[in-house]
């Protein structure tokens, strides 16, 4: 039996000091994420229904609501994203020989360049 002395946290203690709430707020990303994914998992789905269903579920896509949830997904994704690649250099640093490279590189080696390159051919792909 653990008779350690806990000390209470109020349901918003992450609001008190600035880094808690980015971290909060980079978690709670995700549940945009999993929101987005359903979305897809729907799109396939009607997609399989056939060509009038799926059409439908298309001109469903241009009112309002769905365009300003896609945008807030896309704004949730690259919050996580950025977040993400800024955090991964801390857990996994990398060294060139006995010198450990500077965050911002290692995030950019890691994260950030492949990112834009990975873009970029995906862009250059759609639009030719």
């Amino acid at each position: 039996m653990n008779l350690r002395y806990k000390t209470p946290l109020r349901p918003s203690w992450f609001m008190d000091k600035p880094g808690f709430r980015l971290f909060m707020l980079r978690e709670a990303t995700s549940l945009f994420m999993a929101g987005y994914l359903i979305f897809l998992l729907v799109w396939l789905r009607r997609l399989g229904q056939g060509p009038e269903a799926y059409a439908t579920f298309l001109e469903s896509l241009r009112h309002p609501v769905p365009i300003l949830l896609h945008l807030v997904a896309l704004a949730a994704s690259l919050y996580h994203s950025i977040t993400w690649f800024n955090l991964t250099p801390k857990i996994m640093p990398m060294y060139l020989g006995e010198d450990r490279l500077p965050d911002k590189l290692a995030a950019v080696a890691m994260g950030f360049g492949p990112w834009i390159v990975l873009s970029g051919i995906i862009l250059w792909g759609v639009l030719r």
